[in-house]
């Protein structure tokens, strides 16, 4: 276990609680549970970057971010759409690709191969979390960022699956 590593769990902890302040009526329940999105964003921001730039790579962090990150816009998103702030159809969009990369990439994974996350799946994420943030706090362009966003999230997940495809073919 390293700083990397228990990033990565903050992020999966903070899910939850997050969700019960967004979706529950608690006393500044909305500002908390942005606050807490942004902090378990920014978790998924830096664990990366410690874990390549201190040279603390695991096969733990390697299979827990992207299920940290899938957790917390499925609970962001899932949140966002019981409030009526996000489309149920624009969500399932997003969710569906996100599964279906993990999908793929856990495919590779058992035959010891590797998907490694693209430029474009990097924007992708960062265009959810600011999505999400934006609509979390209300902002008028939360709405127009949300579309933005699922034509990046669709798009990228064409991505890997056009450069994946030999993984599907083993």
């Amino acid at each position: 276990m390293n700083l990397p590593n228990w990033l990565t769990f903050i992020r999966i902890f903070l899910v939850p609680i997050f969700m019960v302040f967004a979706i529950f009526q608690l006393p500044n329940g909305e500002l908390i549970a942005t606050l807490l999105f942004i902090i378990a964003a920014l978790t998924d921001y830096f664990d990366g970057y410690l874990a390549r730039k201190g040279k603390m790579v695991t096969k733990l962090g390697a299979l827990l971010d992207p299920i940290a990150d899938k957790l917390l816009i499925t609970g962001a998103l899932l949140s966002l759409v019981q409030l009526g702030k996000v489309n149920a159809l624009i969500a399932m969009v997003i969710l569906a690709r996100e599964f279906a990369v993990m999908g793929l990439r856990l495919i590779a994974s058992s035959s010891g191969l590797t998907i490694k996350v693209s430029k474009l799946g990097k924007i992708k994420t960062a265009s959810q979390f600011i999505a999400v943030t934006a609509l979390m706090l209300g902002l008028w362009w939360g709405t127009v960022f949300i579309y933005i966003s699922t034509v990046i999230t669709v798009i990228s997940g064409v991505e890997y699956y056009l450069k994946g495809a030999y993984v599907l073919k083993e």
